[in-house]
């Protein structure tokens, strides 16, 4: 039974591949940067095959693009996913006094915090 592509599939892929293009990779090198074989990739890129989305999260990290922009187009307001990347290698008391200079921060602008 051939697999029919779909409007979303081939709308995605394209952008995928527009995003590979930019970075100036092969199909290969932006599989395996984002974990997936060869093959697989390169039908998601002709919108043969719908992508899962834990597959979907490594690829928009590894070609460093938002997961809106490959499903929707549309970049969201804010990625905050680079923000992780900050975080990662700070030790539990720098997370600690962080959250305290980011809590006096939003203060000091005006905003109130809740107690969550």
């Amino acid at each position: 039974m051939a697999k029919e592509r779909t409007l979303l599939a081939t709308e995605m892929g394209a952008r995928i591949a527009e995003r590979r293009k930019q970075l100036g990779w092969t199909q290969e090198q932006a599989a395996e940067a984002s974990g997936l074989s060869w093959q697989f990739f390169a039908c998601v890129e002709r919108g043969i095959k719908n992508i899962r989305a834990e597959s979907l999260l490594n690829l928009s990290r590894a070609m460093n693009v938002s997961a809106d922009y490959i499903l929707t187009g549309k970049e969201s307001k804010v990625d905050y996913s680079h923000l992780f990347k900050y975080l990662e290698p700070l030790s539990e008391m720098q997370l600690n006094y962080l959250e305290e200079i980011l809590k006096n921060y939003l203060l000091a602008c005006g905003h109130q915090l809740s107690d969550k």
